[in-house]
């Protein structure tokens, strides 16, 4: 049977009375031959007395009735009644509990995410400014260095060399054009979308997949 969903067995049992075992004349011989066999203290026989037991969910006042003649079992059935209730109440606290657990531990993923977003953000803009920074001192050092070949380019006397020497330095100029952030917009970065795996650093443990 089922209480609030709980699932509850429930088994009526037939009670034995064990009464002294009086050997019989073959079980005595067949001990007498062999040492092994061992005669029976007690017999059982089946009694008119019920016994009712009950298995599943949480165990409150009771798993087991048995009639008595101070208690018929009828008069205990409201007890049994009442405790099968208590196991599906317990069940139902239990399945609301895990519920609500796993609600706060899905806001509480939701949260990790937000952050972690947000700190990859941040990370990444730290990565550009630095990527600038060099990408800067790279282009300000090949400046240096096209100025020193302009002033040599200066002291070439026209004719096929000094044609070579201005065609590199137009390349040369315009590549450092290229690669001198100084020379582009100064922007915030445009932020990637993040994968799985560049969120994780920032997970603290979390699962970029879901709240486990």
């Amino acid at each position: 049977m089922k209480a609030q969903g709980q699932t509850v067995e429930f088994r009526v049992l037939q009670e034995k009375d064990r009464s002294e075992h009086i050997p019989t004349d073959k079980e005595l011989a067949e001990a007498k031959k062999s040492s092994w066999i061992r005669i029976p203290r007690y017999d059982y026989t089946p009694s008119e007395r019920l016994r009712i037991a009950l298995s599943g969910g949480q165990w409150h006042h009771g798993s087991e009735w048995a009639d008595s003649s101070e208690c018929p079992l009828e008069e205990q059935l409201a007890e049994i009644v009442h405790e099968i209730g208590l196991r599906g109440e317990a069940a139902e606290r239990k399945r609301l509990a895990e519920v609500e657990e796993a609600r706060q531990r899905r806001l509480r993923w939701e949260a990790a995410m937000a952050e972690a977003r947000d700190q990859y953000a941040e990370d990444y803009r730290i990565r550009h400014l630095e990527s600038q920074e060099a990408a800067w001192r790279r282009a300000t050092r090949l400046s240096e260095y096209l100025e020193a070949a302009r002033a040599h380019m200066a002291t070439l006397p026209p004719g096929p060399e000094r044609r070579k020497a201005e065609e590199w330095m137009e390349w040369a100029t315009g590549h450092v054009a290229r690669v001198d952030p100084m020379v582009q917009q100064l922007r915030l970065p445009d932020i990637p979308e993040p994968r799985a795996d560049d969120l994780k650093p920032f997970l603290r443990g979390w699962s970029p997949f879901g709240a486990y």
